[in-house]
C-alpha cells in the first residue's frame, strides 16, 4: 500500500482525487491523504489539478526527524543574490545565464562562481545591503515553515554556494539556528572580484550536514535536506529526506518529495499531523 499526499486543504479537489484514483480521503489539519495499492502516476495527477502530490516515502518517521537543510537562492528566498548584484554592474543577463547553467547541472559550480565573481570586481560593498533590503524576499511559506520546526526544536540551517552576507543575515533574521556560505572578499569598501576560503559547492554542503550531524549526535536519516539546483544534489543524497523545491528538472526527478505549486510551508504535510 501507498499513501499519496495532495498539499491542498481544497475538500471538494480531494474528493474529486478520490473519485479519480477510487481512494478514500484520509483528511489531516493541513491537507489530505490517499492509500491505495494501485499504481498511480503523480506526474499525471499534477498535471490534471494542477496541484503538488506526493507518496509518502516508505520508511519516513516525521517524528524522528532533528534537522532541517535548505539551500538558500531561489530556494529559501525568492531570488540568486549574485544575479542582482551583478544588476548593479549592469551585467545581470550575462551572470544570470552563467547562474542558470550551473544550477541545470551544465557547467562546473566552482568555475561558473569563480567567472561570476569576478564580474563584480569594483562594485562598492552597499550593493549588498540593496540587494538584501529591496530585492530578497523569504519564499511564500518559508515563515511559516520555520516557525513549525523551531516550534518541534528541530535544528535548522541554511546552506549557499552563494554568499554569506545574505546568509547569516538571513538565518538570524528568520530564526534558523546555522548558516554557510561563500565569503566575499572586500577591500577599502569595494569588492576584490574574488571568494576568500574554500568553495561552498555540492561536496561542502553534503560535508555541512554531516558536520551537524556529528554536533548534535543525529544520524543522517534524522535530515531532511531541501534544495533546487544541481549543486544541491550531493546534500539531498544523503539526507534522510530530500524535497526539491520549485526545482531544476535533474534536481526533481532525483527527489523523494517535489513542490512545484505551493510554498515552503507544504512540507510541513510530510508530518503527520
Amino acid at each position: 500500500m501507498k499513501t499519496i499526499i495532495l498539499h491542498s486543504q481544497d475538500l471538494a479537489i480531494a474528493k474529486l482525487v478520490a473519485q479519480h484514483i477510487g481512494a478514500d480521503i484520509q483528511q489531516k489539519r493541513t491537507h489530505f491523504r490517499f492509500t491505495t495499492n494501485k499504481i498511480i502516476d503523480l506526474n499525471t495527477l499534477r498535471e490534471v489539478f494542477k496541484l503538488d502530490f506526493n507518496f509518502v516515502p516508505e520508511g519516513f518517521l516525521s517524528n524522528q526527524v532533528a534537522l532541517f537543510v535548505s539551500d538558500m537562492d531561489s530556494t529559501l528566498i525568492n531570488i540568486e543574490c549574485i544575479d542582482e548584484i551583478a544588476d548593479f554592474a549592469n551585467l545581470k543577463p550575462q551572470v544570470a545565464d552563467i547562474t542558470e547553467r550551473a544550477m541545470q547541472g551544465e557547467l562546473d559550480f566552482d568555475r561558473s562562481l569563480v567567472e561570476r565573481v569576478a564580474l563584480l570586481k569594483g562594485l562598492e560593498v552597499s550593493v549588498l545591503e540593496r540587494v538584501y533590503t529591496d530585492k530578497l524576499q523569504v519564499n511564500p511559506g518559508g515563515q511559516v515553515l520555520i516557525k513549525f520546526l523551531n516550534d518541534r526544536k528541530i535544528k535548522s540551517a541554511v546552506v549557499s554556494g552563494g554568499f554569506t552576507y545574505f546568509a547569516d543575515q538571513l538565518a538570524q533574521d528568520i530564526g534558523l539556528d546555522y548558516s554557510r556560505a561563500n565569503v566575499l572578499a572586500v577591500n577599502e569598501g569595494r569588492l576584490t572580484g574574488v571568494t576568500q576560503g574554500d568553495i561552498i559547492n555540492a561536496q561542502a554542503k553534503a560535508d555541512f550536514i554531516d558536520e551537524l550531524c556529528k554536533k548534535h549526535s543525529l544520524e543522517r536519516s534524522q535530515v531532511i535536506a531541501v534544495g533546487d539546483g544541481a549543486n544541491d544534489l550531493a546534500m539531498m543524497k544523503i539526507a534522510g529526506l530530500s524535497v526539491a523545491y520549485h526545482a531544476k528538472s535533474i534536481v526533481a526527478s532525483q527527489a523523494d518529495i517535489a513542490i512545484n505549486v505551493g510554498g515552503l510551508d507544504k512540507i510541513i504535510d510530510l508530518f503527520d499531523e
